[in-house]
Formats: structure tokens, C-alpha cells, sequence
């Protein structure tokens, strides 16, 4: 199978990428290295993708495409030779924060990319397309676990705003042109290459360094985080499935998950378990566009695409720490 995945070369991206290779299929990566966080963290990740399909014999498996979503032509990725058979859409302008900064770069790569890679796709008779969107759609809702078919009406930044947008017009297209779009809500995906701006590996660094962490709030804020193995599992099995159902039940919205919470005093306790130091805090104010709390309600991801979750939160963040101590240089 060929699969197009847009973001190749970010966190979530490369991951997918890698597993994509490791198990047999094609991978065309689609990334524009932009200046949101270090293009050099990206092309490490690259580096590593690369590296790792040299090592199954797979090099030729794999091309990279520099290309920007919204204002490049990539008509020639489906063209007879080339075209995919899958669509595995994952780049996007990430952050909440950012995003109420700058709202209008959101819009255009995460709904005008979107929407660019939906026509390419339709117009050229690729049915499977499997978009990332985010459990910021839920918005500040309290009422747990969060489940798919919930009312996700009030989003509370223009990041979540987009990715909720993206669902929306996917079901445009399934519902016109017979598309087979499946929607994969990230519940905070953490673990190797992850972003330097998100909040374990902001605050693992800062500990690391001696430098004092921003705690917004009170504390009490809790997330449902997700190890990058489990979502990457829920993401190849989304892909599988998106190759297999008929066009009528081609729309689907899953949760990726852990079904669990961690409140954000007890994240940085663990932080400071994995690395054998304490941090030195600095309260704030609570941020614009954060929402209280996350938890993921993952029985439809669980039964329709065998997604099974199996790294908890302290099994995870040390194995974080490791890979950040590795690519700083320090022993442990």
C-alpha cells in the first residue's frame, strides 16, 4: 500500500511514517519544514526515519517531498504512477496558545490545506483519507469521558475552531463525493520527538537546565496524555480500516487515548521522579484557550479499530526522558 502522509516530518508524523515502513507499505512524506518550532528538530526526525528504513532494507520505500500544503501545487502526488492510496493527513499549524496569537495562519494551512488535499483526493478517486484532528473540539466541557458523538459546539481557540472545521468539511465530502474520512481526536500525544514547546518536554527541559516552570493555575487541570506508540497504533489501524469499509460507513470519528487523567501537579511530580530532580515552579494565571480537563471515552477505537492503549503515564514519561537525555548528549 502507498500511503501520502502530510507532516512526515513532525512528532506524530515521522512516528507514523516509521511504522508505516517497518511493516511493508510505500511512504510519500509531505512536510515544509516551517519555522514554528526548530526546522533542525525536523530534520533530525528525518534523519531518524531515514536511518530506520535503511536498517529493514527499505530505503526506496520512502520519499520526502518538500512542499507547503496550501501554496505548492501537488497535483504531480497523484498523478497515474504516483497516486496514493491512502491519504494520511496529519500537518497542521499546532498550538493552542499560538493560535490565539495568530489566528489567521491556523485557518489557512489547517481548513485551506484541509481542504486542498480533500479535493486532490476526490479528484482523483482516493476514497481513504484520515485526518488528525484534536481533543481540543470538545472545548471546556466537564462532563467526562469525552465521547465521540458529544455535542462539540463551543470551541475555546481558533486551533481547536479549525480542527473542528476539518471534521466538518470531511463530512462534506463523504457525504458528496463518497470519501472515506476518519477523523482521530489526539488526547495529548507525548514521547520521543515530541514538540519542544509542549508541556513535558518544556518542563523536562527547564528541570534538566535548573530553570524554574510556569504552572498555570491552580494545578488541578488534568489531562488524558497518550504514549506516541499507542496513538501511533490507533493511526495505522485508522488507516487499515479506512481501506476496508464500504463508502456508506465511510465517516468515522475515533478518540485516541489513554482513558485516563493526570492532573498537572501529578505530571510534574512524575517529571521529577524520572529525572531524579525536583523543578522549581512559578505559578500564573490560567491561559486563554486552555480547557480544564481531557478524558477520552475510547470504546469505539477499541472496537471498531483494535486501538489498545498500553503505556500509562509513569511508564511513559521516564521512557520520554530517556530519548531526551540520549539526543541532549547526557548520560543517565
Amino acid at each position: 500500500m502507498k500511503v501520502l502522509v502530510t507532516g512526515a516530518a513532525g512528532f506524530i508524523g515521522s512516528h507514523v511514517a516509521e511504522a508505516l515502513l517497518h511493516r511493508g507499505d510505500e511512504v510519500v512524506g509531505v512536510d515544509n519544514f516551517n519555522a514554528f518550532y526548530d526546522p533542525a528538530i525536523k530534520e533530525a526526525n528525518i534523519d531518524e526515519v531515514r536511518a530506520s528504513a535503511r536498517a529493514w532494507g527499505r530505503a526506496e520505500a520512502f520519499r520526502l517531498v518538500r512542499a507547503d500544503i496550501v501554496h505548492d501545487d501537488l497535483s504531480s502526488l497523484f498523478t497515474p504512477e504516483n497516486c496514493p492510496d491512502v491519504v494520511c493527513h496529519l500537518a497542521a499549524w499546532a498550538g493552542v496558545r499560538p493560535s490565539i496569537v495568530n489566528p489567521l495562519i491556523y485557518q489557512s494551512v489547517n481548513v485551506e490545506g484541509t481542504l486542498k488535499l480533500l479535493e486532490l483526493a476526490r479528484h482523483h478517486g482516493v476514497k481513504p483519507f484520515v485526518f488528525a484532528s484534536s481533543s481540543s473540539v470538545y472545548g471546556a466541557r466537564r462532563e467526562v469521558p469525552f465521547r465521540e458523538d458529544d455535542r462539540v459546539d463551543d470551541p475555546i481557540s481558533p486551533y481547536a475552531a479549525t480542527k473542528k472545521a476539518g471534521e466538518l468539511i470531511g463530512y462534506t465530502y463523504h457525504h458528496l463525493h463518497g470519501l472515506r474520512f476518519f477523523g482521530l481526536r489526539f488526547f495529548t500525544v507525548y514521547g520521543p520527538r515530541q514538540r519542544p514547546e509542549m508541556a513535558i518536554h518544556l518542563f523536562a527541559r527547564a528541570i534538566l537546565d535548573g530553570k524554574p516552570i510556569r504552572m498555570h493555575g491552580d494545578g488541578e487541570s488534568s489531562r488524558d496524555y497518550t504514549y506516541i506508540d499507542d496513538c501511533v497504533q490507533g493511526v495505522v489501524a485508522a488507516i487499515d480500516r479506512s481501506t476496508r469499509v464500504e463508502d456508506k460507513d465511510g465517516y468515522r470519528i475515533y478518540n485516541l487515548g489513554c482513558s485516563d487523567t493526570t492532573s498537572l501537579r501529578g505530571l510534574v511530580s512524575t517529571i521529577e521522579a524520572a529525572l531524579g530532580k525536583k523543578a522549581q515552579i512559578e505559578h500564573a494565571p490560567d491561559q486563554p484557550g486552555d480547557v480544564p480537563l481531557t478524558f477520552a471515552d475510547i470504546r469505539r477505537a477499541r472496537a471498531e479499530l483494535g486501538y489498545d492503549p498500553k503505556t500509562p503515564i509513569p511508564d511513559g514519561v521516564p521512557k520520554f526522558v530517556e530519548w531526551l537525555k540520549k539526543r541532549r548528549g547526557e548520560s543517565n
